[in-house]
């Protein structure tokens, strides 16, 4: 790991360090589509995004983020409406207990 100075401003840590990860091709690819549609500016600063809400929100639980991904695909089938954010909410309190 290397020391690489400041961060880039959106980062609250005077120092940042440089990782190396693994990820496939597909992934890569994904990744890529993914910083640039969201408006990100660059792969680097998504990635940090992402690593500090996995790390800040460690409450966002897998079995969470499936059921939202699997509602987002129903609804996009017309098989499913949209809920509201007190729906959202006792989702979310329900899978904390």
């Amino acid at each position: 790991m290397s020391e690489t100075g400041t961060g880039d401003g959106d980062v609250e840590e005077p120092e940042t360090t440089t990782i190396n990860i693994r990820v496939s091709r597909r992934q890569l690819e994904e990744i890529d589509t993914v910083w640039k549609e969201e408006g990100y500016t660059s792969r680097s600063e998504f990635l940090r995004h992402a690593i500090r809400d996995a790390t800040d929100h460690p409450g966002a639980s897998r079995a969470m983020l499936a059921s939202i991904a699997a509602e987002e695909y129903a609804m996009r089938k017309g098989e499913s409406e949209a809920v509201s954010r007190d729906d959202v909410l006792a989702m979310m309190d329900d899978d904390e207990q």
